[in-house]
Formats: C-alpha cells, sequence, structure tokens
C-alpha cells in the first residue's frame, strides 16, 4: 500500500521564508527552495545569519566616516546627522579621543548617543537581539555554512554523514536540535523508523517544541514496523507518542504567516500539518484498540475513526492512506457501509497499490454484506 505522505519542515525550513520541503513516507524528500541566508522564523526554526559584515569604509551609502559625520553636523546639522545614522550607521566605535573631536564640531548629548548606538558593535548587538527575538539564531561563518550544507543535502547518506560531523564539531551550538532534525529526516528518507525516532527525540531533548522532530516523532512511534521493535513497552511509546502529536498540534498553533503568503494560503497549510498529526493520532489509537486483551478495544476504534475522520476532512488535498486506514477502523467497528465509502475514497485518490488494496477490501465488505444473516440461536 501506498506510504503516507507526512508534511516535514524539511531542508528548505530554516534557510527559506516561502517553501515547505513534502517528503513522501519512505521516499526522498522534494527538492528545497532556494536558500536565503536570513528568513523568518517558523514556529521555533532559527533565523539563521552571519555575523554582520565589515563596513565598507567610506562607501557613500556604507557606513559614514568620523570625517563624514562631522562634516554633515556641520552643515547640515544634528536632526539631519542622526536621521543619516539611523540609515546608514558609522564605520568606528566612540571612544573619549573621538568623543572630544564631535564636541569641538559643536555636538550635542543626543548626537553623541546616536553616533555610539551606530558604531559597529552595537548595531551588530542590535541584529542579534532582533534576530534573537524573533526566535532565530545568529552563527559564526564557518558554523552557518556548514548548517547550510547540512540542512540543503538531498541525498540521505550524505546528509547523515554530515550531520555527525556537525554535532562532533559543535556540541554547543544553538541549532544543534535541528541538525538532529536533518539527521533524522535523512533516516525518515531511507525509512529506518528506530533511527527517526532516535534522532527526532535528542533534537527533543534540547528544544522540545522543535515541530520538525515533534511531526517526525509522533509519526514514527506508532507505525507497525517501530512497535515491533517494542513488544513490552509498546504502551509506553504510545503514550509517548501521543505528548508528541498533542506538543506538534500546540506548536502549529504557533506558526507565523510567510510574507506575501495570504491569509488562506496560510490557513490551508495550518490545516495540512493539523491534518497530518490527526493522521498520527489515529494511528496511535488503532495500534491500542489491539492491544485489548478481550479483543478490539471499541472505545480506541472510536477514536482512531474521529482522528482519521478529521485528517480527511482537515484539508483539501487528503493523503489516500488516511482514508483507507479511516476504512480500517470503520470495519473493526462493524460499519461495513462506512467502511466502503472510506476504502472507495482511498481508491479514487490513491491509484496504484492504495486503490488495489482498498478494491480488495471494498470487494470483501460487499460479499460479507451480501451473506444471508445467520440464524437467531432458539
Amino acid at each position: 500500500m501506498k506510504t503516507k505522505f507526512v508534511i516535514l519542515l524539511g531542508p528548505a525550513l530554516l534557510l527559506s521564508s516561502t517553501l515547505f520541503a513534502q517528503a513522501q513516507r519512505g521516499s526522498a524528500p522534494s527538492a528545497p527552495a532556494p536558500p536565503s541566508q536570513t528568513v523568518t522564523p517558523e514556529q521555533g526554526a532559527p533565523t539563521l545569519g552571519q555575523a554582520p559584515a565589515a563596513p565598507t569604509k567610506g562607501a557613500a551609502t556604507g557606513p559614514m566616516t568620523e570625517k563624514e559625520v562631522i562634516s554633515e553636523l556641520k552643515k547640515d546639522g544634528p536632526e539631519q546627522l542622526q536621521k543619516d545614522l539611523e540609515k546608514r550607521g558609522v564605520a568606528f566605535e566612540m571612544d573619549a579621543d573621538t568623543e572630544k573631536r564631535l564636541r569641538k564640531a559643536k555636538a550635542t548629548d543626543d548626537v553623541i548617543k546616536a553616533v555610539t548606538a551606530a558604531g559597529p558593535k552595537e548595531r551588530a548587538l542590535a541584529a542579534k537581539a532582533a534576530v534573537e527575538a524573533s526566535g532565530g539564531a545568529v552563527l559564526p561563518p564557518a558554523e552557518a555554512a556548514d548548517f547550510k550544507a547540512l540542512s540543503t543535502e538531498l541525498d540521505p547518506d550524505k546528509a547523515i554523514a554530515l550531520a555527525e560531523a556537525y554535532e562532533a564539531k559543535y556540541p554547543k551550538s544553538e541549532v544543534l536540535s535541528y541538525a538532529y532534525s536533518f539527521e533524522a529526516n535523512a533516516y525518515q528518507t531511507k525509512g529506518d523508523i528506530a533511527k527517526i525516532v532516535e534522532c527526532a527525540e535528542k533534537s527533543l531533548d534540547l528544544k522540545k517544541d522543535n515541530l520538525m522532530s515533534l511531526l517526525l516523532a509522533a509519526y514514527a512511534i506508532p507505525t507497525p514496523q517501530f512497535m515491533k521493535l517494542h513488544p513490552t513497552d509498546g504502551p509506553d511509546q504510545l503514550t509517548k507518542a501521543e505528548g508528541y502529536a498533542q506538543a506538534a498540534l500546540q506548536a502549529i498553533d504557533g506558526i507565523k504567516k510567510q510574507p506575501n503568503e495570504s491569509d488562506d494560503a496560510f490557513a490551508k497549510r495550518k490545516s495540512l500539518f493539523t491534518s497530518n498529526i490527526h493522521a498520527d493520532l489515529g494511528m496511535i489509537h488503532l495500534q491500542r484498540a489491539q492491544l485489548g486483551l478481550m479483543g478490539m478495544d471499541k472505545d480506541e476504534l472510536a477514536k482512531a475513526e474521529n482522528e482519521y475522520h478529521q485528517a480527511v476532512t482537515l484539508t483539501d488535498n487528503p493523503d489516500p492512506s488516511d482514508y483507507y486506514r479511516l476504512g480500517e477502523a470503520c470495519r473493526l467497528e462493524g460499519k461495513i457501509d462506512d467502511a466502503i465509502a472510506a476504502f472507495t475514497k482511498a481508491g479514487e485518490s490513491g491509484g496504484g497499490a492504495i486503490k488495489q488494496f482498498a478494491d480488495q477490501q471494498i470487494a470483501a465488505l460487499k460479499k460479507a454484506k451480501a451473506q444471508p444473516a445467520a440464524p437467531a440461536q432458539p
């Protein structure tokens, strides 16, 4: 059966303000948008920026030299000078000797403060504070280059190698949580469920609201592949996955609209994220339903049906496998007509293998429905 699409905050997320990488579960992610140096952060994803470059001394549109400051002060006055200082900054730092020369040129206390604030160090600190206030991080140039290489690498084996190198080289990095996210995403591409969870949880240990890692963990843990690896602590794993899913729903609420993104597009994007999380919750409840000592747990099946129903109705482009799982939940509940309707939707929207499996389910259900009911026991 076709594997489920998962909307990941993929390789483009931390370096592009416009697109999300959409990866098919178990397949290679789509190519990211061309990266930009500074972006609007997306729910905890850092705005990456290198330390401000050295000013171009003496350039007409660059930071002002001391000679330019004094000349403009004498020619145009303090008000015009302060406006230009805000636009251009200065290429020097304030010290006692500089202040004496400015005072000699009739600089007021306000001018001295403005020139001090326009210096390279103060401007760099202000820029860093602005980035951090928006949930971002300013990295040194070498680290920024290494992170960019990791975040834009599409080959999963290369991405894993880059992630391991990054983790070893920058163990105290502000964005180490995201390095682990990209490593988890690479393992997702390779279909290594255990390593997805391992890397995602390392990421979440560092940043509990990392949406990319929450999405990966909530998806991977309730899969049959992962549950088979945990025959004794399956219920605990499902509880943990549910916690990740609920945290992801809260994180999605905090997603910010991108520049030039319409309200409608923004709402649809958030709904698509939310749809995926409800599908993960549906799988969690399906797995729990099978843990009942007295057969299928009807309450858990009802919860699974509800979650999958939300998954297929919250987005304009429901995932075919969500319809298929909805059909499974309804079938196990004995809701034959609802199951047939869901499997039909899965086949119509999915095609290929998922249509083949859905058609088989529909045929079996219709055959069972056509059989006469067993006579009542005397």
